[in-house]
């Protein structure tokens, strides 16, 4: 007889390997979110990028059979189709149970809908945009719940209460479990207890937001972790221009400082054995703070596969702060003066004593 207490066979990649979503939040999902932005079919008209059902279907099987099970997408990404072809990928898998869904309200439900004239109602913070966006989002995705829902951003128009209860009502109805904010100043989180562009190449998100998701007990689910595609080896540039992919994207060309940072990413990448400059960049935003779960999207099996190499690497403290110096970052006042939890004491502080201070959790790291 079998032991049923036995822990099941090693997961297929580390994305199998589930970490608690935050400190108050007991749900365990994986450690990277898959983005789902790319994936439908509406964009592709405004060269947005999308992937059709079969291309889309082959993405999210990957990913889930590496172990993954969260996917983060929004009312408006692809027109609709994203929530749509996930939603109609986990009813054919009958695997929506297993899956941690994200999605967000705020932009416009019905933005592409030409038959619709008056669209007011379908936009911003308040209760009628929230109720109108989570009920289709619910009918795209074929369930009956969301695990997490996202203010995708803040309108300044709405109260923070009537935000708030509109949201605490949907979550005593039981048709969303969890709770997130997106593209908001930190006092307005704050105010209404995060998720944010957050890359080695922008640091912005660190001059208060890690200090605040510490401080109140949140997760960080970062997007923008890759740079839009400006984090990569001078080999990998010199062979999509060679095979014409870099004159399909007018966006494509790298600044300086994309281009010092790759390169920075590079010699970390030779030193510890990694084969993508991009899962240098993962790990970095993984291994800066914890409860960090970033999301990255994409259109490539390969690449899916290629960034998992991120749950893989460990950074020790001179790759942190050698990646850290490429660009210099100005946390601006008052955390240039008197610092913040993560710095030492400061000099007013030392001129009372010699002091010994507490260490902050660390994120995870793997182990070597």
């Amino acid at each position: 007889m079998s032991n049923p207490f036995a822990q099941p066979p090693p997961p297929a990649t580390k994305l199998g390997r589930y970490r608690q979503f935050s400190p108050r939040a007991g749900v365990h999902i994986s450690p990277i979110i898959l983005g789902g932005m790319s994936i439908g079919d509406k964009w592709e008209k405004v060269g947005l990028g999308a992937m059709n059902k079969e291309s889309s279907f082959q993405l999210l099987d990957a990913y889930y059979k590496a172990g993954g099970n969260a996917i983060d997408t929004a009312n408006v990404y692809q027109d609709g189709s994203s929530e749509e072809i996930i939603g109609e990928w986990m009813e054919a898998r009958g695997v929506r149970d297993q899956m941690f869904i994200m999605t967000k309200y705020s932009n416009n439900l019905k933005m592409a809908d030409n038959t619709v004239h008056q669209k007011v109602m379908y936009t911003g913070n308040h209760v009628k945009s929230m109720i109108l966006s989570v009920e289709e989002s619910l009918r795209r995705l074929r369930t009956n719940y969301i695990d997490l829902l996202f203010v995708h951003w803040w309108d300044y128009m709405t109260s923070i209460e009537e935000v708030m209860d509109g949201l605490h009502n949907l979550v005593t109805q039981g048709k969303v479990l969890y709770l997130g904010i997106s593209d908001t100043p930190a006092h307005i989180i704050a105010e209404a207890n995060t998720y944010a562009s957050w890359s080695v190449l922008e640091r912005d998100f660190e001059r208060e937001y890690i200090e605040l998701a510490r401080r109140h007990n949140m997760a960080i689910t970062p997007f923008g972790v890759l740079a839009g595609g400006k984090i990569r080896s001078d080999e990998e540039e010199k062979r999509r221009r060679e095979t014409g992919e870099a004159v399909l994207d007018h966006g494509w060309e790298r600044n300086e400082d994309e281009k010092k940072m790759s390169n920075a990413l590079e010699k970390v990448a030779k030193e510890i054995g990694a084969k993508h400059v991009t899962s240098v960049a993962i790990a970095y935003i993984m291994q800066r703070t914890p409860y960090v779960f970033p999301i990255i999207g994409g259109r490539k099996v390969e690449h899916l596969m290629n960034n998992l190499e991120a749950l893989d690497l460990v950074l020790k403290p001179e790759h942190m702060r050698f990646i850290e110096s490429v660009i210099p970052f100005n946390p601006g006042w008052p955390y240039n003066l008197f610092g913040n939890d993560e710095s030492d004491y400061n000099m007013l502080y030392k001129s009372a004593g010699h002091l010994d201070k507490w260490p902050l959790q660390q994120a995870i790291r793997p182990s070597v």
